[in-house]
C-alpha cells in the first residue's frame, strides 16, 4: 500500500511541475524547423523573464543584437534577456515585451501552457492586432 500512495505522490508532483512555465524552454525556428536556443523562464519582483541561456549552434553562440536598440545594441544574444515584465493573468502571463533578435524588434508579448500538452509554451509577440505565435518545447532534465 505504502509503495501505491508513494508511486501517486510522485505522479502529482510531476503534473503539477510539468504545468509550471519556470525553466528551459527549447526554441525552433519558424521556418526551418531548426531547434535554435534555449531559454530560460524566470520569476523576478512578482514578474516573469526569459534569457537566452544557450544558442545551440556552436558556430552562432558569439552572435550580437545588431539590429537591436537601446540596451540591448549589439548585446551578446546568449544570455540576453528576451522576454520581460510579464505579470500573471489567470493562466496567462501578459503585458510583457518580447524582443525578436533576428531583427531586432520588440512586440508586446504574453506567453500560456498548451491546454493539451504542458510541456509546451506558447509564446505570442503583437503589434495591435497582428501577432505570431511560437511553440516553445520544455527542456526536459
Amino acid at each position: 500500500m505504502k509503495i501505491i500512495l508513494l508511486s501517486i505522490s510522485l505522479l502529482s508532483v510531476n503534473l503539477i511541475l510539468a504545468q509550471d512555465i519556470f525553466g528551459d524552454w527549447k526554441t525552433v525556428d519558424d521556418d526551418s524547423g531548426v531547434e535554435k536556443s534555449i531559454v530560460e523562464i524566470y520569476k523576478e519582483d512578482d514578474q516573469v523573464f526569459g534569457k537566452v541561456k544557450k544558442i545551440l549552434k556552436e558556430d552562432e553562440r558569439d552572435r550580437r543584437c545588431s539590429k537591436c536598440e537601446g540596451e540591448q545594441k549589439d548585446q551578446k544574444i546568449e544570455g540576453m534577456v528576451i522576454l520581460e515584465s510579464l505579470s500573471k493573468d489567470g493562466e496567462e502571463y501578459t503585458d510583457g515585451r518580447i524582443t525578436d533578435p533576428e531583427n531586432g524588434k520588440t512586440y508586446d508579448a504574453k506567453i500560456w501552457l498548451n491546454d493539451e500538452d504542458p510541456n509546451i509554451l506558447m509564446v505570442r509577440g503583437y503589434v495591435s492586432l497582428f501577432y505570431r505565435t511560437q511553440e516553445w518545447k520544455r527542456v526536459e532534465d
